[in-house]
């Protein structure tokens, strides 16, 4: 019979292999293809989930991988904007190319209105050729050659159906700047993969996320037809399963720490990849924190490697104030624990405003002494 694996124990694994448990001194680069990209619609999200996991991170430095285009941003896994190295964009561009183009039929297609979108994506491929567009941009001038279709729907018709990025400013620390797309290979100066190997990016996100179900990896990366994949993949896989029965697989060297490795808290940008890979997201959330999304601009707290807290700033002329929102005590907390939550709140606050003269870190409501 397989291993059974506690929630608790699939915690720590991902805690672990995520770079959660304790942080890593390594380059952006390196823990950006670690992770398989960071989801990014939220330009600073990135950021901050580096913040959390690797020792000594500076803003620049991702700042920098976008400038010289060596990381880029882009729709890829589940239709949503990630940053990725440019190396993982050339391959999961392809492989996630049907999950975007079904997106834009259910979505779009309807308000294009009877053009066919193949003209219009040729026709949009022509103009970013030319020079980087927003969607603005693109829908105005493919509406002058189909006036009468929705010009939002004609720059949906290229953004969803052809291999792009979003360039600088957009995405870089600090910075302002409108997603505006380029063409991949134009931007990168190399072409995406004719032939990606879907069964090694499989491999990847069960060494990044595992172990997992099916399910998992199809809800990570919207990408459907995964079980002959796995199948192919099983003599390399190792399987368990979970508390509820269920076959988990696993790379044969994934970690998997002893569940009672102590968990520092850590706080998680809203759309961390972390929070949003699994089918079944108990590994994470175990009801021990605030129901609904963690809030824009914010994110979870992690405390025993388990949310338990919404966080956000508020930023004033000269000071910023940190919230943990409805955090709740529990027995088997050690007694430093909201010593420990302040400690890295203040660290967070001295990473995104470092220019505030106070920092300021408050419990909503208060805690009880």
């Amino acid at each position: 019979m397989p291993e059974t694996l506690s929630d608790r124990a699939l915690n720590r694994a991902l805690l672990e292999r995520q770079g959660l448990l304790e942080r890593t001194r390594a380059p952006a680069l390196d823990m950006l293809e670690r992770l398989v990209g960071l989801q990014a619609q939220v330009p600073e999200n990135p950021y901050v989930a580096l913040w959390s996991r690797l020792e000594g991170f500076e803003p620049a430095e991702l700042s920098a991988l976008i400038a010289e285009r060596r990381a880029v941003r882009a729709q890829l896994m589940r239709a949503t904007i990630h940053l990725v190295s440019a190396r993982d964009a050339r391959l999961l561009q392809p492989l996630t190319r049907g999950v975007l183009a079904q997106v834009f039929k259910n979505a779009w297609l309807a308000r294009l209105k009877g053009v066919p979108p193949d003209p219009v994506l040729a026709a949009g491929l022509e103009l970013l050729a030319e020079r980087p567009r927003t969607r603005a941009e693109l829908g105005a001038a493919l509406a002058e050659r189909w006036p009468g279709a929705d010009p939002q729907a004609l720059a949906h018709a290229v953004t969803f159906r052809a291999a792009l990025v979003q360039v600088p400013p957009r995405g870089l620390w600090g910075a302002k700047g409108k997603p505006t797309w380029a063409l991949t290979e134009g931007w990168l100066a190399t072409p995406v993969e004719r032939e990606p190997d879907l069964g090694a990016v499989v491999l990847r996100y069960l060494a990044a996320f595992g172990p997992a179900r099916v399910a998992d990896i199809r809800t990570w990366s919207g990408v459907t037809g995964l079980r002959e994949v796995v199948e192919r993949l099983r003599p390399r896989l190792r399987t368990y399963e979970d508390e509820r029965g269920r076959e988990l697989l696993d790379v044969r060297d994934g970690p998997l720490p002893d569940p009672e490795t102590p968990a520092p808290p850590r706080f998680l940008p809203e759309y961390d990849n972390v929070a949003l890979s699994h089918a079944d997201r108990s590994r994470l959330f175990a009801g021990l924190g605030p129901d609904g999304f963690a809030p824009h601009g914010g994110g979870w707290v992690l405390v025993d490697g388990f949310h338990r807290a919404h966080w956000h700033v508020a930023r004033g002329r000269d000071a910023a104030t940190l919230t943990i929102d409805r955090f709740a005590p529990r027995d088997g907390d050690p007694r430093e624990t909201e010593e420990a939550i302040v400690a890295e709140g203040r660290g967070l606050l001295g990473f995104i405003a470092p220019a505030a003269t106070t920092h300021r870190v408050q419990f909503i409501p208060a805690l009880r002494r």
